[in-house]
């Protein structure tokens, strides 16, 4: 099993937590760690209609529970949102006598049921696949670029098996599952849209012309690219916001959130990435190494993209805390002069940057003018976790 970051920060606080993210990146995994006294699996039938039917139960069953009782775990609580209001009963009328450890993956299901979210109560927190920290020796950039980093599936060690959990993990959840979360009736037009983002993954977002190519209405392709944002299945980095917007392109990127399912819903070959697609790839597992320290692992953090009307882009702009970091990423082992356009550009309309970088694929560090040019592994080992 491989250690998460995320675990460290929940053991020293005793405040109870809501855990948030996709299917399979060990989200019960983590909250088991830390050693629940009761354990509730409302992913299991029988525990799911048990409380459903009576989500009053939870909360007589813990006044009733013994004193060495503390720690309860709740697992896919999305699915009898109702336990939310016995949650926030007990803490409020027994400060410190529980620690509610709770998990979800769809945060859409906790609003459209109305769920009591907690606030003040309940510390929020959010689970993605694995960094390459936390891979640490069995980290393979080769193989993340191909397979990606869902615990389960990074795990195998069997090649073949790993591309067909994938392909499962495609067909059962997000083509499935998904599906019945968005409610759909156009299940061509859902199914369309699902490759289409794919493979529109690490491009601007143009939420026109996908519903086009889909042959679905606007409103729809809105709503169902909600649900996939609300189930954590896509993210988007904004557009700077720097001065004279005039010139900038507002609209956000948008990533799949595992390189391994964007492979597999894109039928690429999942034993190797695709060379005219490394430089893509690799911009990809950046996007996410950042994306997955946003909030609890590096609060001072705020993500976004630069480009302008005029072609002229970086790839992430990192805003932390009073710094300005402008980074690109270059699929190639050496880099030029010609590379670092984009970033001089970007340096003189910011007029603060305080790091310039370029991460590579080359062995060793260089200084290009005021440009730092890092391998990959040198920039991450930069990144907090």
């Amino acid at each position: 099993m491989y250690e998460r970051a995320l675990v460290s920060r929940l053991t020293k606080t005793r405040r109870s937590i809501l855990l948030l993210g996709p299917r399979q990146v060990g989200k019960s995994t983590l909250l088991t760690s830390l050693k629940p006294d009761i354990s509730l699996n409302l992913a299991s039938p029988a525990v799911f209609h048990d409380y459903v039917t009576q989500p009053e139960r939870l909360e007589s069953e813990l006044r009733a529970a013994a004193p060495g009782v503390r720690t309860v775990m709740i697992d896919e609580v999305q699915r009898v949102p109702a336990l939310l209001d016995a949650v926030q009963t007990l803490v409020d009328e027994r400060r410190g006598r529980f620690r509610f450890l709770l998990s979800g993956s769809s945060a859409r299901k906790l609003r459209r049921g109305q769920a009591n979210l907690l606030p003040g109560r309940v510390h929020l927190h959010y689970l993605h696949p694995l960094l390459a920290r936390e891979l640490g020796r069995d980290f393979d950039l080769e193989r993340v670029l191909a397979h990606g980093t869902l615990p389960g599936i990074y795990a195998e060690p069997d090649q073949t098996v790993r591309a067909q959990d994938l392909r499962a993990y495609v067909d059962a959840y997000l083509r499935e599952e998904i599906q019945a979360e968005a409610l759909v009736r156009n299940l061509g037009g859902y199914a369309r849209l699902l490759d289409l983002t794919a493979a529109a993954s690490g491009t601007i977002l143009n939420l026109n012309a996908l519903s086009q190519d889909a042959g679905i209405a606007y409103e729809t392709a809105r709503r169902y690219m909600e649900v996939l944002e609300d189930t954590l299945l896509v993210f988007r980095i904004p557009a700077w916001s720097g001065s004279d917007r005039a010139s900038l392109l507002g609209h956000p990127k948008i990533y799949f959130f595992d390189l391994g399912v964007r492979n597999a819903l894109l039928r690429r070959p999942l034993d190797r990435c695709l060379e005219d697609e490394r430089g893509l790839l690799l911009e990809h597992f950046i996007a996410h190494e950042l994306f997955r320290r946003v909030g609890t692992l590096w609060p001072e953090l705020a993500l976004s993209h630069y480009r302008t009307r005029h072609g002229s882009e970086v790839d992430f702009v990192m805003e932390v805390g009073r710094e300005v970091w402008a980074v690109e990423v270059k699929s190639s082992r050496r880099v030029s002069r010609s590379m670092l356009r984009g970033l001089r550009a970007f340096a003189e309309r910011a007029g603060r940057v305080h790091r310039s970088i370029v991460v590579f694929l080359g062995p060793r560090r260089q200084r290009i003018e005021e440009v730092e040019v890092l391998p990959v592994m040198d920039f991450l080992d930069e990144m907090p976790s």
